[in-house]
């Protein structure tokens, strides 16, 4: 993809640009916006005020008849929304004219299935963005399992999706994952390939048959264990289903919580699975983008041994 300046296809800003206006005599909002914007039209200054992007005494409004008093002061911000995002299940990492990477819950879907179409990663980030730009669309990535946490990466382009689509391998460069297993692996550090195909209960297994099957890299090391419980650091060279969750439990070490590939246990209530680190080249830029979050604290205190409790 070609670089582009720094607007997105609407035109729209995405970076904070806030001027503040001091009110000097009584009056409603909407005239006051007219006065301080000569500049702007009608239909632009009542979109600005729609979306959020006017706020009276600090606090955003739409309330075009709002009165205001001398000494009020008004802020527009000509780049986005005063909106503040707030999900329990969503947290913003990072975000451009092209991209938004966020921290996903382990609970929550990536997108919708047949059962959920509401409540989803996509659609959350999707009303987020329209705050901004009721024209902005969103295009998905890459996924995660539901009850994997961790970094997930949307397109505000349908061609940056594509272009990503086409050419992963090329731009993303590590994906690393955390995971505590039932079972501490004979090998302190391994690397794990198969050729990875599923059947028609929806279970990914590994096959010898190559036409059927395909192919799965996912290294992993040792970093802790106490008792039955170990604290896996995994990077996968390949992104296929269900892989890392496949290769660890037909090596005999399932991941706590995944009843569907044989865990015994769920000590957390969860699937034990988090992507900590994504680093990924910049389409659109070029630049090497790092994003990384903390182990979740029950997979340390889990596996942490007893002498350093």
């Amino acid at each position: 993809m070609r670089n582009r300046n720094t607007k997105n296809s609407s035109g729209h800003l995405t970076a904070d640009n806030i001027k503040g206006f001091k009110v000097t005599e009584e009056t409603t909002l909407l005239p006051f916006l007219f006065k301080i914007m000569p500049d702007k039209s009608r239909t632009e200054i009542k979109s600005l005020l729609k979306y959020k992007h006017i706020a009276v005494k600090d606090k955003a409004t739409t309330q075009f008849d709002m009165p205001l008093l001398p000494g009020d002061e008004v802020k527009v911000n000509f780049g986005r929304s005063f909106y503040k995002f707030n999900n329990p299940q969503v947290r913003i990492i990072y975000e451009d004219e092209w991209m938004v990477v966020i921290e996903k819950a382990s609970g929550l879907l990536s997108v919708a299935n047949d059962t959920s179409k509401d409540n989803n990663a996509f659609v959350i980030v999707r009303d987020y963005i329209r705050h901004d730009n009721s024209d902005a669309e969103l295009y998905v990535c890459h996924r995660l399992d539901q009850y994997t946490s961790g970094i997930l990466m949307f397109s505000k382009n349908r061609d940056m999706q594509q272009e990503l689509r086409e050419n992963w391998d090329f731009y993303v460069k590590e994906r690393k994952y955390v995971c505590v297993t039932e079972r501490v692996p004979e090998r302190p550090e391994d690397e794990i390939r198969s050729l990875l195909t599923e059947n028609d209960r929806l279970q990914v297994h590994s096959t010898d048959n190559e036409e059927e099957g395909k192919l799965a890299v996912t290294h992993y090391r040792l970093l802790q264990s106490r008792g039955r419980y170990a604290l896996l650091d995994v990077e996968i060279f390949t992104g296929k289903k269900n892989q890392i969750r496949v290769h660890l439990a037909e090596m005999g070490c399932p991941i706590a919580g995944d009843i569907k590939y044989g865990a015994e246990t769920n000590p957390a209530r969860r699937l034990m699975l988090h992507n900590y680190r994504l680093s990924i080249v910049h389409p659109v830029t070029g630049e090497l983008l790092r994003f990384q979050l903390p182990f979740p604290q029950v997979f340390r205190k889990l596996t942490q041994p007893d002498n350093l409790r």
